[in-house]
């Protein structure tokens, strides 16, 4: 609780830039709604196995209204692309633990991926809400076998939700407790913490890709119209652009315009997580995520990091996000970083 305590201290210390507005929950049947001063934030979205493997933040809306994540598939829009359908609002989990993957694990696998081992995290309960504090903590199980094997790993997660006049910002505590006698996380390139981003902030491109993961499976991300596609990365060392894509850093921040006005979205690493500062899985195409124990790849096998936790051991990740509706400067997002840094 004391650490709870610590993190609603530290964002009302960012929020100096401006006042807070009061935090308010709604709940359903499989969501939990988030407003922000009476305006849609988002929603805590736990449909179950049968829609999605995992739940998620989703949708993500800026101060101002705009939606700055994807819709497909849970609500499509015109324009967008439709790769990677497990790529869903805010997530966190992992392409292979225990040799079960719960990333690429969605009702729609690629049939180079049908034979794949699968697993899925199953939402068991809200823990504890409290408004004052912005403060959402719920369970989950990680189950393999896609979801009908063993239990593996207990999640506990805490987001706290906070927001000003034209800002945004979530902090996700996630801590996974070994269930099985022993938990293998493998150095691989898809985890941990991700955002799939609204086509308007991809990084423009004029030539096709094609992904391969883990397993040597492709995934061919097509031309498409770039009109009002103008994203941008750019991080904490200075990086910008797709030159960001396996680098080490301590913020990384994507930015564009959208409905007119500049959008800016920035994941803070925190001190106490694997290989901080991190290595960014972020890509052009919309998937902006972090990933710290993708190692090998990212690090063309200089660095590895297989992660073994013991039956009864436990990991701990944090992550902030800042959505804002304007530009933030260097300076801003390092002192936001530093009051992160700060929380124990």
């Amino acid at each position: 609780m004391k650490k709870i305590f610590s993190l609603f201290l530290g964002l009302c210390s960012f929020a100096t830039l401006a006042q807070n507005l009061p935090v308010s929950f709604k709940n359903g049947k499989t969501s939990v709604d988030v407003s922000i001063g009476g305006k849609p934030f988002t929603s805590y979205f736990f449909p179950g196995q049968d829609v999605l493997k995992k739940a998620v933040l989703f949708p993500l809306i800026s101060a101002h209204g705009t939606t700055i994540t994807r819709g497909y598939p849970m609500a499509p829009r015109a324009g967008e692309r439709v790769d990677h359908p497990h790529h869903v609002g805010m997530w966190l989990n992992y392409e292979d633990v225990n040799g079960f993957d719960y990333w690429n694990n969605s009702t729609n696998i690629i049939a180079s991926l049908q034979n794949h081992k699968m697993g899925t995290i199953v939402h068991t309960s809200i823990v504890k809400q409290d408004a004052k504090k912005g403060l959402l903590e719920v369970a989950a199980d990680w189950i393999d076998n896609d979801g009908k094997g063993q239990k593996v790993l207990q999640e506990k997660t805490t987001y706290v939700f906070s927001g000003t006049a034209d800002s945004r910002t979530v902090d996700r505590i996630t801590t996974l407790t070994a269930v099985a006698d022993q938990v293998l996380f493998k150095d691989v390139k898809d985890g941990m913490f991700a955002i799939r981003v609204a086509r308007q902030l991809e990084i423009p491109s004029n030539k096709p890709d094609v992904f391969t993961d883990a397993h040597g499976v492709e995934t061919k991300v097509p031309v498409m119209d770039n009109t009002g596609v103008n994203g941008d990365y750019w991080s904490s060392e200075g990086v910008k652009g797709e030159a960001v894509w396996s680098t080490r850093a301590k913020w990384m921040n994507l930015h564009g315009e959208m409905d007119n006005h500049p959008i800016s979205v920035t994941i803070f690493d925190h001190p106490s997580n694997v290989s901080y500062p991190s290595y960014w899985h972020a890509r052009g195409y919309g998937l902006f995520a972090v990933n710290p124990l993708g190692a090998k790849v990212f690090s063309n096998g200089k660095d590895e990091r297989n992660l073994t936790l013991k039956k009864g051991e436990s990991v701990t990740f944090r992550y902030r996000t800042l959505i804002s509706d304007r530009l933030n400067s260097k300076e801003e997002l390092d002192k936001i970083q530093a009051e992160f840094a700060a929380v124990k």
